[in-house]
Parts: structure tokens; sequence; C-alpha cells
């Protein structure tokens, strides 16, 4: 697979590029914003998988790299920095970023990472999808245009957030959501504040959908749905 590695520093990039290497990615290095955005115009070569993206960058900021990035391209992004705040790793999930790792990081978990957002749109799983429309998981149904949701063909009453957050999670399932991302992406705000709310939503679906397992608490990280057996 095709790697896009944006970082301006060489050596960060030399060593960081060996490793990707032995994991069987190809790398391509951009050494700048604009150095990125010209790599990733439509051309004759394979597509990208994923794009590394730091944010200091001599040019343009990272974060409106990945913004012109997303505008184009629904390719994973992945944020590497060294910006350990809150605040910005929400900044970057706001803007489209798939996944955000704070430097120094180990390249284990980098790895992971990578192979994580790859899979993500193909994570359906025991999920039957019609396009852009319908989720099942076993006996649960979800229609996205109507915001109505059955099971076993009762319908569930649902708050509005109660479905956003039950949309999100079924549309990857088993994929480990952070609470700072669902946060970010339902509720639209940062974390700070919001995280007991999250918890009283997720086991007031439980008890809608009586269905207990269905959400699995991932310990100090955050959620997962685990698909029921059809």
């Amino acid at each position: 697979m095709r790697l896009l590695l944006v970082e301006d520093d060489d050596h960060v990039a030399a060593a960081l590029s060996a490793v990707l290497a032995r994991h069987g990615f190809a790398v391509t290095h951009a050494r700048s914003g604009e150095e990125a955005l010209q790599a990733l115009l439509p051309g004759e070569a394979a597509p990208f998988g994923v794009v590394l993206l730091d944010l200091g960058l001599p040019d343009q900021d990272g974060y409106e790299v990945c913004g012109k990035i997303r505008k184009r391209t629904s390719i994973p992004v992945i944020m590497v920095t060294a910006r350990a705040d809150v605040r910005s790793r929400i900044h970057g999930l706001n803007l489209g970023a798939d996944d955000y790792v704070v430097k120094p990081y180990d390249t284990g978990e980098l790895i992971a990472r990578i192979h994580a957002v790859i899979r993500r749109p193909s994570a359906g799983g025991a999920a039957k999808k019609s396009p852009d429309t319908e989720l099942r998981l076993g006996s649960v149904r979800i229609e996205l245009p109507t915001r109505q949701v059955s099971v076993d063909g009762d319908v569930v009453q649902l708050t509005r957030k109660e479905f956003d957050l039950l949309a999100l999670l079924a549309q990857r399932p088993g994929v480990v959501f952070r609470r700072e991302q669902i946060i970010s992406e339902v509720w639209r705000t940062s974390w700070e504040g919001t995280g007991r709310t999250l918890e009283v939503h997720v086991a007031s679906l439980r008890a809608k959908l009586h269905m207990p397992a269905l959400i699995e608490t991932v310990r100090g990280v955050g959620y997962r749905l685990v698909a029921p057996a059809s």
C-alpha cells in the first residue's frame, strides 16, 4: 500500500520511512503542505491508502492542509504531532482527521493505528447495509433517512443524540471510538464537561434496546459496538 508521509524533518522521515517499509508500505515523503497536496493530485500512480500528516510544516499549518485534503478526497488522514492538548486533538478530528497520534509515540502503536483507519471503510462485518440508507446489525435495524431504529421489527424511540451516537458506532462495528472523538462528532463540542453526558446516553441506549452488551466500554479509551449474531 502507498503511504504519503508529510514531515519536514528529514531525519524523522527517514527513520519512520524505514520502519513503514518493513511493514509493507511504499512511502512517498512530502516536506511541505504544498508538496503533499501536489502528491495527492490525480495521476497515473496508484492512489495513497493513508496520509501521515505532521502539523508543524514550513509553508502552512497542518490543520489547513488537512482541511484541503478532506475537500479533495476521503483518504484516511492521521495527524502525527507534538501538540498533545485536548483542544488540538478535537480541532484535528473536527477538520476530518481519522486519528491523532502524539509525539513521541511507539512505532508499533502507530502501525496499529494505520491498519485500523485503513480497515474502517470495510469494517461492516456483520452489518448489512443498503447504500447510504440502512444499517442492519442482527435484529437491530437503523434507517438513516427516517432516523428510525427497530429491534425485531419493534420501533424504539430514541432522542436525537441517542440516534446519532448509535448510528456513529454502528457504521464501524468493532472499531473503538475514543470518547473525545464521539463528543466531537455527535455533540460538536470538546470533551470538557461532556463526559458524563456521553455515559448517560450510552446507558440509555443499552436500556432502550434491551441489549446491554451491544455497546462495549473500552476502559480508558472509549466505546465500540459489538455486532449481535444474526
